[in-house]
């Protein structure tokens, strides 16, 4: 088994979720490996990794909606608001989604179903640049 590992940085708008599968299938076409997986890991603890919809953006923005009226950015109960009020809440909403995902890959090419992608969901306001760490396993 060979491995190949990338770091890919993804800047981000602010809140919301942010696609990089393109990026994510180049760095397996670069990897030279033909069947394997690859391993997606997201270095942060206020944003967090999705395989979401991407054809319909209404479909995102329902689940980006949900999990804010699950998580207020507001709740005045939270202690944690060194880097502001949306502090706590992006770490909340980052343990209830996830950091990582695992995607097979065949003849090069990601064996997603047609209506994934993959996506790294900012849970800050701000903009920011994201760090997340591709391992790429097979043969």
């Amino acid at each position: 088994m060979a491995t190949y590992q990338q770091t890919l940085t993804i800047r981000t708008r602010g809140a919301g979720l942010h696609a990089f599968t393109d990026e994510l299938a180049g760095a397996v076409q670069r990897s030279g490996l033909a069947q394997g997986v690859v391993h997606v890991f997201c270095r942060h603890t206020s944003c967090s990794l999705m395989i979401m919809e991407n054809a319909d953006p209404s479909a995102r923005r329902d689940l980006e909606a949900w999990l804010d009226r699950l998580v207020p950015a507001d709740d005045r109960a939270f202690t944690h608001t060194l880097e502001g009020p949306d502090d706590m809440p992006a770490h909340i909403k980052m343990a209830l989604t996830r950091t990582s995902e695992t995607i097979p890959f065949d003849r090069g090419c990601l064996l997603l179903g047609t209506w994934q992608g993959i996506f790294l969901w900012e849970h800050r306001a701000a903009r920011h640049a994201r760090e997340v760490v591709l391992t790429v396993v097979g043969g």
